[in-house]
């Protein structure tokens, strides 16, 4: 992972209303007539568009590109290098200019999202850059805001709790809520497409890439809180992406750096995977974004889904009836470059039916790829309009014809608002599951236990939250009214820092212990147990999977956060102080640690005060 940049505002000015009006004039101001509600133009008008198109900006409009920098003409020098580098332009203007491409995805690691304003003004400044072309187009700009674990936009904008925490409160409402608050953050930033929400089925303990990142084990549960968070992003008029079709829950390979094989049978993926993409679907899903694994039942070809006609065209648009946009994942991942180059991969996704290229590592090899395919006939320029099409409609519903860019007053009548953080916090509330609570040991007494020493697993945090973990965890049992300090052991601590910790917790009351993927053989359960053969209580807290509580058969009380954002961590340390019961229930099972057969904790349990 890239760490994010932090810096002032960037310096693309917010366009007046003349360059926003000249910048529209054209193709594009024969979609805008009519006053903002008017209804979306119909397909002649977006079909006359691409009939204006030359070949080489059909072929842009399907590409979806990352570039370095916080504006969109006046990037820092570092990032006009790293710009010119890995796509050979010097900025997001160029880049449109050169490739005529049809979306843009921030990443905080790129520096597109410093912070909300800068955020603005850069979706401003894109478009402009888009718009001023001929026959310019304006920009999807897209960006994976999951929230939890995976999130590119961070503080002072809303960060909610991950699906696995929103599973374990089990609330649709929650779900919609979320969806609804963090949509309506986007588009005040411009973003207007957010991959999100993760409809895998997370069913494997061991799955490295997936895990809480979904919203459990079971098709209905999860079916329920995708269509939820769906209708919220796009009731805020930000388009909802249900990933990664056709369904990333068990397996125990990342993609991103190897190539997963699934080995459901047709009927357990009809059973377990395929729910929450027709919950999806039926909710009217605006995207639906591919996964880079294999799938033989489906497909027995060897080819990733994202390359397999039978998967997305055999079974998503026509078994599923699905006709709105497919976008890859990352072309840079290795899932889908194990089998073929990097300039095959574009041309097989659209012949197997993607609509949207993201993200490839080569964007000049994969745009010239498909040029010439078109040229020498191996796809039809139709098959590109299909396509096309089908971006524009979403373009269109998005309200980027009509209007494109946004004002900075929307950034702070929206983004961060108190009451928005209010709603994360009490959602949060809802999600901390307890799990063992040996003699009633939690809630913690301030009476009885003021000083409480918080140890354990300091993961780096997640985009845009405080960190680190013991440090929020110390920090919101202190405003709580605790003595609270922390001391960082790290996910493999020594026998030299378990020694520490031990002295530590020798003059404290109680301790806190944060774990963090914790397996059989690991020096955090060494820690736990002998923190406890001091005779202090201690209180687990798996700040990530929920499945360390197996592990950890010494400690008295266990409870799952399922993250360590800050969100997550501040509700964990209202339930240890009993400031708020324990409402969470376990959205998958837990099995036991010596026979993995067993269950220990199923779905649905959860203990409360």
């Amino acid at each position: 992972m890239h760490d994010t940049g932090t810096g002032s505002t960037g310096n693309t000015a917010h366009p007046s209303r003349r360059t926003v009006l000249a910048a529209t004039a054209g193709v594009t101001a024969a979609l805008a007539a009519g006053p903002a509600h008017a209804a979306a133009p119909d397909d002649s008008r977006l079909r006359a568009l691409v009939s204006r198109m030359t070949l080489e900006e059909k072929v842009g409009q399907l590409f979806v590109m990352r570039v370095y920098g916080h504006s969109a003409t006046a990037p820092d020098q570092a990032d006009i290098d790293a710009n010119l580098k890995e796509i050979g332009v010097r900025t997001a203007a160029e880049l449109l200019a050169k490739y005529r491409v049809g979306g843009i995805i921030y990443f905080a690691w790129a520096h597109n999202t410093r912070e909300p304003h800068q955020i603005a003004d850069l979706s401003n400044g894109i478009q402009k850059a888009s718009l001023e072309l001929p026959r310019g187009l304006p920009v999807l700009i897209s960006t994976d805001q999951e929230h939890g674990i995976v999130a590119r936009v961070g503080k002072p904008a809303t960060l909610f709790p991950g699906a696995m925490a929103v599973g374990a409160g089990g609330s649709r409402s929650d779900a919609r809520a979320l969806g609804r608050i963090a949509g309506a953050e986007l588009r005040a930033m411009g973003i207007r497409q957010d991959y999100s929400p993760v409809a895998d089925v997370n069913v494997n303990p061991a799955n490295p890439v997936i895990g809480v990142r979904s919203f459990g084990a079971d098709p209905r549960a999860v079916s329920a809180l995708v269509a939820a968070e769906v209708a919220g992003y796009q009731g805020s008029g930000v388009a909802a992406t249900a990933k990664h079709f056709p369904g990333h829950g068990d397996t125990n390979v990342d993609s991103h750096t190897g190539f997963p094989t699934i080995t459901h049978s047709r009927e357990l993926w009809e059973k377990l995977d395929a729910p929450p993409f027709r919950a999806a679907i039926a909710a009217g899903i605006d995207s639906i974004m591919t996964a880079h694994l294999m799938v033989p039942a489906l497909d027995d070809s060897g080819d990733p889904a994202t390359l397999s006609r039978p998967i997305l065209t055999g079974i998503l648009r026509e078994r599923l009836g699905y006709d709105g946009v497919v976008v890859t994942d990352s072309l840079g991942m290795e899932g889908v470059r194990s089998k073929y180059g990097d300039a095959r991969v574009p041309v097989l996704a659209l012949k197997a039916g993607v609509d949207q290229l993201l993200n490839p590592p080569d964007l000049d090899l994969a745009w010239n790829a498909v040029l010439t395919a078109v040229r020498e006939g191996e796809l039809t320029e139709g098959r590109l309009d299909v396509s096309i099409l089908r971006v524009l409609r979403l373009k269109s519903k998005l309200g980027l014809f009509r209007s494109p860019y946004i004002g900075q007053g929307g950034v702070d009548r929206v983004v961060g608002t108190r009451a928005h953080l209010a709603a994360a916090d009490r959602i949060a509330e809802r999600t901390t599951t307890l799990l063992v609570n040996e003699g009633r040991l939690l809630p913690l007494s301030r009476r009885r236990y003021p000083r409480v020493l918080v140890v354990g697993a300091d993961p780096a945090s997640p985009s845009g939250t405080t960190g680190p973990p013991t440090g929020v965890l110390a920090g919101a049992l202190g405003e709580l009214g605790f003595t609270a300090t922390a001391l960082s052991t790290g996910t493999a601590p020594s026998a030299a820092t378990i020694a520490k910790a031990v002295e530590a917790a020798r003059g404290v009351d109680a301790v806190v212990a944060a774990t963090y993927n914790v397996t059989a053989g690991s020096a955090q359960k060494a820690l736990v147990e002998q923190l406890v053969a001091t005779g202090r209580p201690v209180a687990a807290v798996a700040i990530r999977n929920p499945y360390d509580v197996a592990q950890l058969p010494s400690a008295p009380a266990c409870l799952a956060a399922y993250s360590w954002t800050d969100v997550e961590l501040r509700s964990a340390a209202r339930v240890i102080a009993g400031r708020v019961k324990p409402r969470g229930k376990l959205p998958v099972p837990v099995q036991r640690a010596d026979d993995p057969e067993q269950v220990l904790y199923p779905v649905g349990y959860g203990l409360s005060y």
